[in-house]
């Protein structure tokens, strides 16, 4: 955890630097890609020592299907390879380590380089193994048509920024990024002569990273004074369970799922900061005219905390990790993407039995959640108090169900995962199969597709 800390803020002032000193007006498109690596490949020997090996394994492997596999199948190979790697790594952990956590533990960095050599791989094959008509509008905005140089593929994935923390970012939008495209592709959306402007503007990152920081700040606070002194696994203490009511073992499941939430707010909003300083993360204007530099963000704290829906919540915690399951398995897969999505999630995160309590229950919460909104949500729209209501019972119901599915996954063993259902007597898993058995389920235009962007993109919006 030092080693991460230290790493991130050297990062951070590295990036700094790299903005300023080694900016597209100062450095070529080569220079650049060459320091970020270099110091990326610094990182991950300084945080991982020899077990960094197991990146650049994974790395060049990776590089050798890219320019030997046939277009049609480079997905499938590289999809294949990279998720086969990962596996055997959390297979070493869970059987060497016995679900303890390696002092350095190199599977993070893993886990975001395997979301990179997918999407790459997935665009690749979209670029030139694909018609333009089969391809939905942002996997054309997204696809890429040549293969890329060493340098290029080496920097996307190990680049300094990222390395340690993530987040996954598209490849054309990197590229875009080292070779000073990157805020210009998102100004020329907007047209800024009926705004007065003669040219363009130069935003600058500053103010989005200050802000960031002070949130990383407060989550670290947090994180000291709370995570530890409201351990999950008390919930299943048997004095606890014992002398405490029903109502208020789940008044405490919230609490103590609300103390584990400050490191992951820490982490991502720390590692957002870190590429913003370096110029990478901006997403346009918003309707305020504000510029914004939350492409690679991470999570939307306020919408997580007030979330009314089980989607909703998901769609905002760990935003970049959703964006690449639904691009390399959601939009392709060719039925059940619901459920495939999941069971991709929790193989991506492990083998502890706990992810697959965790993404197993999500699907069926899922499901019901989608069965209840799409059956009763328009009876509450007719006034204001009613509409109040629904969004009063649906957040405590929402932040509820989010404590019962992801209890399993920091528990991460079968037996307590056990224990913990029981004593909340399996409420929401019975709730769930009772609602989609009373509710009508609509049928989902995504398993019965066709190739066509507007049939893909209105089955997306539907869900």
């Amino acid at each position: 955890q030092i080693n991460f800390v230290a790493c991130q803020l050297f990062a951070l002032l590295a990036a700094f630097w790299f903005r300023i000193y080694l900016g597209p007006s100062h450095a070529s498109s080569a220079v650049r890609h060459a320091f970020a690596t270099l110091f990326g490949i610094y990182f991950a020997v300084f945080c991982f020592g020899w077990y960094s090996i197991h990146l650049f394994v994974l790395v060049m492997m990776n590089y050798g299907i890219m320019n030997m596999a046939s277009i049609p199948n480079i997905h499938r190979y590289s999809f294949v390879v990279a998720m086969g790697y990962l596996t055997l790594c959390h297979i070493s952990r869970i059987y060497i380590f016995h679900y303890g956590i390696l002092t350095t533990d190199f599977s993070g960095p893993l886990m975001i380089i395997t979301q990179k050599i997918t999407t790459l791989a997935c665009q690749l094959h979209d670029g030139i193994g694909r018609q333009a008509e089969e391809l939905t509008a942002e996997q054309n905005r997204l696809a890429i048509k040549t293969r890329p140089s060493l340098l290029e593929y080496l920097s996307y994935l190990l680049n300094f920024m990222s390395i340690i923390a993530g987040p996954c970012s598209n490849y054309k939008d990197y590229i875009a990024f080292i070779e000073g495209r990157h805020v210009h592709m998102k100004l020329l959306e907007v047209n800024w002569k009926q705004k007065g402007y003669d040219r363009l503007p130069d935003p600058s990152p500053t103010g989005a990273v200050m802000y960031k920081l002070c949130i990383t700040l407060v989550s670290l606070i947090l994180f000291l004074t709370l995570t530890k002194n409201f351990p999950m696994a008390y919930i299943i203490d048997k004095e606890f369970l014992d002398k405490t009511p029903f109502l208020s073992r789940l008044g405490y499941l919230y609490v103590v799922t609300q103390a584990a939430k400050p490191k992951y707010y820490f982490a991502w909003t720390l590692a957002d900061a870190v590429n913003n300083a370096a110029g990478y993360g901006f997403s346009g204007v918003d309707e305020r005219g504000t510029f914004r530099w939350d492409l690679l963000s991470n999570l939307n704290i306020w919408n997580i905390e007030t979330a009314t829906s089980f989607k909703m919540y998901i769609e905002n915690w760990n935003i970049q990790t959703a964006a690449w399951l639904k691009r390399v398995c959601y939009d392709r897969a060719p039925w059940y993407p619901t459920a495939l999505t999941f069971i991709l999630s929790a193989l991506w995160h492990g083998i502890y039995p706990g992810y697959y309590f965790t993404f197993l229950t999500g699907i069926l919460i899922t499901l019901a959640a989608r069965a209840i909104r799409n059956n009763c949500r328009h009876y509450f729209l007719s006034s204001v108090p009613l509409k109040i209501a629904y969004d009063v019972v649906t957040w405590v119901v929402t932040q509820l169900a989010v404590c019962y599915t992801v209890a399993p996954f920091v528990m991460l063993a079968v037996e307590p995962t056990i224990k913990f259902y029981k004593s909340m007597y399996f409420h929401m898993h019975i709730l769930s199969i009772l609602v989609l058995l009373a509710l009508p389920i609509r049928p989902q235009a995504h398993s019965i597709r066709k190739p066509q962007n507007q049939v893909v993109q209105n089955s997306v919006k539907s869900k």
